[in-house]
């Protein structure tokens, strides 16, 4: 070997140490982000109004997760555009795990399909975190339309065709979503009335203005309770504890299911031993029994999946959506 050869040897080695320490301390400094994190309060953004079933639920989550990580998690509430300016709004924040936003259908799924000229990407542009609740939709009607039962619902509305009317929190909502799909696979006719938001559409339904409406369950289930509702399916494949005496919609509709979640996402850019932390914490948050009583009061069950896991569930969700939005003809205006 001659004296050039061995002098770019030997250059070769030190880029390759050099290389190697490079990488060996962007994993030490991750390792001490993770173990160092949180050193402050953390900003949780909801996409929805205060006071509405998703706040509720998100704030008790928020209230586990701060005990679990030994800081307050701090909720902001971004509401409107279906959750699409809450998620903008997220994404454009810091990457260090101090921002955090609930994710929903319709700021993922619904908006890709539905919102036009949206400014980020659902999927690419977020560090996916996990899951922590799902939510039946609930199928109510009018207690005193003369049905207890989706057959009977199908029946009097197609016995009544241009009278039955379903109410929706507005164009492109989960609720509209939902019940398009109910009418697709139904075979069924109702007419779309669509409502500024989820409460003056179950307020429609109380007062006899829409004969139904299919709308997560706690938003509705307290009003089954007290009888100014009357529940008569549920959107899980099959029947749930939530709900033990509410049939699931796939017992009279095969293959029926469309279901609310909610889920953490942060920044695309947050580093991977941030996330694992949020993500431990959650994992024992929702493990406490006081947090599933309270859940349950909401009619929502806690769960948990890996980033990746999350990721593929909402991609699967925006190609069924696509499909749904095609079928039924579903266009809105944003």
């Amino acid at each position: 070997m001659n004296r050039s050869d061995l002098r770019a040897m030997r250059w070769l080695r030190a880029i390759a140490a050099a290389a190697a320490c490079a990488v060996l301390s962007l994993h030490a400094a991750f390792a001490a982000e993770g173990d160092d994190y949180p050193k402050r309060p953390v900003k949780l953004i909801l996409p929805n109004a205060a006071g509405s079933s998703s706040d509720t639920i998100g704030r008790i989550m928020a209230q586990a997760l701060g005990e679990e990580l030994g800081q307050a998690v701090v909720v902001e509430n971004i509401a409107g555009a279906g959750g699409t300016i809450a998620m903008d709004t997220a994404k454009n924040a810091a990457p260090d795990g101090y921002t955090l936003v609930v994710a929903t259908p319709s700021g993922t799924s619904i908006a890709a399909n539905l919102r036009k000229n949206l400014r980020y990407d659902p999927v690419a542009d977020f560090q996916y975190i996990s899951t922590y609740a799902v939510v039946p939709n609930l199928l109510v009607v009018n207690p005193k339309l003369p049905v207890k039962t989706l057959q009977e619902l199908m029946d009097y509305a197609k016995a009544n065709k241009g009278d039955t009317f379903m109410a929706s929190a507005g164009p492109g909502s989960q609720s509209h979503l939902a019940g398009a799909m109910l009418l697709h696979m139904g075979g069924f006719p109702s007419v779309h009335v669509p409502y500024k938001g989820g409460g003056p559409q179950v307020i429609a339904v109380m007062a006899g203005e829409a004969q139904w409406t299919i709308t997560p369950a706690s938003s509705v289930v307290g009003h089954t309770r007290t009888g100014k509702l009357r529940a008569i399916a549920q959107s899980l494949p099959q029947r749930t504890p939530l709900l033990p005496d509410v049939p699931a919609v796939a017992e009279t509709i095969p293959g029926f299911s469309y279901s609310g979640w909610n889920g953490l996402l942060a920044p695309k850019g947050t580093p991977p031993a941030v996330v694992s932390r949020i993500r431990a914490a959650l994992e024992k948050a929702l493990a406490k029994p006081k947090l599933k009583e309270a859940f349950e009061r909401q009619a929502a069950e806690p769960t948990t999946d890996t980033p990746e896991e999350f990721r593929k569930m909402v991609e699967a969700e925006t190609r069924a959506t696509a499909d749904l939005v095609k079928a039924s003809h579903i266009t809105i205006e944003k």
